[in-house]
């Protein structure tokens, strides 16, 4: 019976990628359900066979941990070194976005916050 071994949902185009070559490498026939034509249905990759579920998720696992640490040490040399985006640079890149988006997370911060207040 199936099984399955990982989400897809908000997954990073090279993850995907990266998790689909693992197992080929790893010779473990998957199959990939997408999310539809509305995006109601669960994006995912499953495995055949599932007694090979364990070996599969640890290669996953140690994969999302390397990721996650070479993520995190690019992110801190980019801010050592100056490069990272900051809120200004954001503003002087489009600053009629950056309003807009203001002026949204404003707008619903204050509905929020006149329901619980006044109720």
């Amino acid at each position: 019976m199936s099984k399955l071994v990982f989400r897809l949902r908000n997954v990073p185009i090279d993850e995907a990628q990266d998790i689909r070559e693992l197992l080929e490498s790893n010779d473990i026939a998957y199959f990939e359900t997408s999310a539809g034509n509305w995006g109601i249905s669960l994006p995912a990759i499953w495995i055949h066979e599932s007694e090979r579920f364990e070996f599969a998720r640890q290669l996953i696992d140690e994969y999302q941990n390397e990721r996650a640490d070479r993520l995190r040490r690019e992110y801190q040399l980019s801010t050592a070194n100056g490069e990272a985006k900051t809120v200004w640079q954001n503003f002087k890149e489009n600053p009629p976005r950056f309003i807009a988006f203001s002026v949204v997370i404003i707008v619903v911060l204050t509905i929020y916050l006149r329901v619980f207040v006044f109720f």
